[in-house]
């Protein structure tokens, strides 16, 4: 028999910022609910394929409202995953110049991760926000779980640019801190897609 068809209420930014009105006062594990819960009514909505792309999300309801849904969460959750997502689009976004050249120090050292992320060859600023803009869009239209190992292999060449570029010195020192929380990210963003494929919502 064929399941009656879902309606999928759209995600306006009323929707979002009522669940953050009470979240002050949340204790820790009712935080961690809501930012799954939220995440995954994204998601199913992004693909439900009865909506527009939510790939300007961010730029739609405010960075802020979505970090305060979803900032806290490791990145191998589905909230954590999605806001790295989102974060490394506004990042290409304004940053686009500084992404390009860890970039650039990173890819010699990863050929295989330079694949799986799938930017141009010739790598400028455009190219990188392209490469952010379509793997929100493939989480949404497409594989999710390549998705999210696309955004992974991205996080892993820039942070072994930063490592690349690091110099001596406190410089140095925030460089390669930042390359490791890149590193972590990556490694989340591929657990996240291991889970995805064991456990789709759709």
């Amino acid at each position: 028999m064929n399941e009656p068809a879902r309606h999928h209420r759209p995600v306006r930014r009323a929707d979002l910022t009522t669940l953050l009105d009470g979240l002050s006062a949340t204790e820790p594990f009712g935080r961690e609910e809501v930012a799954e819960a939220t995440a995954a009514a994204v998601i199913s909505h992004g693909r439900s394929g009865q909506s527009d792309s939510l790939v300007d999300l961010a730029d739609r309801v405010g960075l802020q409202t979505l970090a305060e849904l979803w900032r806290d969460s490791e990145p191998d959750t589905l909230a954590g995953a999605l806001w790295a997502l989102y974060l490394l689009r506004t990042w290409c976004q304004t940053n686009g110049e500084e992404v390009t050249r860890l970039w650039r120090a990173g890819r010699p050292l990863a050929p295989a991760d330079e694949v799986v992320a799938g930017v141009a060859d010739f790598a400028d600023p455009q190219a990188i926000l392209s490469l952010a803009e379509s793997v929100l869009s493939g989480a949404y239209r497409g594989d999710f779980a390549v998705a999210l190992e696309r955004a992974a292999a991205f996080f892993r060449i820039v942070s072994l640019g930063r490592i690349e570029r690091a110099d001596d010195g406190p410089d140095g020192d925030r460089a390669r801190e930042l390359a490791s929380r890149n590193a972590a990210v990556a490694a989340g963003l591929t657990a996240a897609a291991r889970r995805w494929r064991a456990a789709p919502l759709d």
